[in-house]
């Protein structure tokens, strides 16, 4: 599926196509360059789903975790300071993914070999004018 995010306006309605597109799918991998919007969408996606919490990028503690409006868990990841795969295993990042709760992986090129067989890898591209696309 592909979303158009021609600005920001259009932010929460583009969360809403992606919440409605999620199927069972619990394990999202963010992809993009630094800059693309990651963390904003990831913002966007939160707040649609009632995260009340302040949702920001968590690259020092390197996962944040929310309650949505109805007390469902979600877990926030940014990966992009893992240097090592043994990193991850050792604060249970394969726990978190197998934990049926909602994650969501910025940088996940850094734990490639822990993300599950069923992961949904969303690609999202800053094009010429700005705008943004999401493709997943």
């Amino acid at each position: 599926m592909t979303i158009n995010i021609p600005n920001l306006e259009a932010l929460p309605e583009a969360a809403r196509q992606f919440i409605a597109a999620m199927d069972d799918n619990t394990v999202f991998a963010f992809r993009g360059e630094m800059g693309a919007g990651k963390t904003t969408f990831i913002k966007a996606v939160c707040d649609v789903l009632g995260v009340e919490d302040e949702v920001n990028s968590p690259t020092f503690a390197i996962v944040n975790e929310y309650r949505s409006a109805t007390a469902e868990l979600i877990y926030h990841f940014d990966c992009y300071r893992i240097k090592e795969i043994e990193e991850a295993v050792d604060f249970g990042f394969e726990d978190y993914m197998y934990s049926g709760a909602l994650c969501l992986i910025e940088w996940p090129e850094n734990v490639e070999d822990l993300l599950p067989g069923d992961v949904v890898n969303v690609c999202i591209k800053v094009n010429e004018d700005g705008s943004r696309t999401i493709d997943f």
